[in-house]
């Protein structure tokens, strides 16, 4: 199931769209600021964002810079009153993956969302990205805050099941099933140190221990 965050300070347009999007079977999170936005939208693993760009607190075009200059790299589809032809230019410029200019019928918003979703599926996954954190999987080249960072083969399969799960807590035994497989011995103490190698090379404040639980983690 899809999570979709709504990004809209107009309460009747956030319900509306809420209501709608859940009736379809997705999972909606909605706020109504700019700064809850991006913060929203870098930490809380959602696969589309539906973003105004008449936002208080820091308006949706600075927003979708911010998070393009990190490299964030989530679906945004805009919604604006603005219609001229360089606000739409300027979405699209500044990374929104569609512009849909207000007032707009649900189903031609749900019909996008869903374009959006399955193209997004469909195109093979080769960057990852999170809080300042890059993994190019085609090319192995791992980025922390926009230096690069030689990782193990083992370091970099390590930092990409975290980056599948930004966060989430993950088990030591799923750590191990992933990067190690099932045939490891589960009584190894091998995570705890390759966590400490990402710690020294990524940044030790972005893996969160959680004692008996795991590991989760964070955006810096």
């Amino acid at each position: 199931m899809a999570r979709i965050l709504i990004a809209e300070d107009e309460p009747r347009i956030a319900s509306f769209v809420q209501k709608g999007l859940s009736a379809n079977g997705f999972t909606v999170t909605v706020v109504g600021d700019g700064p809850s936005a991006y913060d929203y939208a870098t930490t809380g693993g959602f696969d589309l964002m539906v973003l105004d760009i008449g936002l208080p607190g820091m308006d949706g075009f600075a927003v979708l810079s911010k998070l393009r200059a990190e490299r964030n790299t989530i679906p945004v589809i805009v919604l604006t009153a603005r219609t001229s032809v360089q606000d739409t230019v300027a979405g699209l410029e500044g990374g929104a993956d569609d512009y849909m200019p207000k007032p707009f019928r649900f189903e031609e918003l749900l019909a996008r969302v869903r374009l959006r979703l399955t193209s997004e599926r469909a195109t093979e996954l080769t960057v990852l990205s999170y809080g300042g954190l890059r993994l190019d999987l085609r090319t192995r080249r791992a980025d922390v805050d926009g230096r690069t960072v030689d990782l193990s083969a083992r370091e970099f399969a390590l930092a990409e099941t975290f980056l599948r799960h930004p966060g989430q807590v993950l088990s030591r035994e799923q750590l191990l099933s992933h990067v190690w497989g099932y045939d490891y011995d589960p009584g190894s103490n091998v995570v705890d140190v390759y966590v400490r190698y990402l710690r020294r090379k990524l940044g030790a404040e972005r893996f969160v221990t959680l004692r008996g639980m795991g590991y989760r983690l964070d955006a810096v």
